[in-house]
């Protein structure tokens, strides 16, 4: 896979989380794609876990090494945000992912989420 993949939170959380189900597609999406992103609330979401261990500076320095680059939410974020929701209806973290792809030009997003997956697809993003 090339280019820019952005990643939900679902990605990360079976990456880091050995016993997932899909921790083995998790690695493989996180190894082939060229450069990784992610809006700085998906990023918050699959910390929650790490925090709550005691973990939280051991999976910040993973997700530094493997070059996950934060997509912040900007000031003007609401109205797209906003016409995300309302196009899609999919829940504002999930309209969050699509919006960081948005942002960063991305070519892929990469989610376990069917209906993030869809939305992505009609988007015109490879959905690894």
């Amino acid at each position: 896979m090339a280019g820019l993949t952005v990643l939900d939170a679902s990605v990360l959380l079976a990456y880091f989380d050995a016993g997932d189900a899909h921790t083995d597609a998790a690695r493989a999406i996180l190894v082939e794609a060229d450069a990784l992103a992610a809006s700085v609330l998906t990023l918050a979401e699959s910390l929650v876990g790490a925090a709550r261990a005691g973990r939280l500076d051991e999976q910040l320095q993973a997700l530094a090494d493997l070059e996950v680059r934060p997509v912040p939410i900007g000031d003007d974020a609401a109205p797209r945000l906003a016409r995300l929701r309302q196009e899609t209806s999919l829940k504002l973290p999930d309209c969050c992912v699509l919006d960081a792809a948005e942002t960063v030009g991305a070519e892929a997003v990469a989610t376990g989420d069917g209906a993030l997956m869809k939305a992505a697809r009609e988007r015109g993003y490879a959905t690894p």
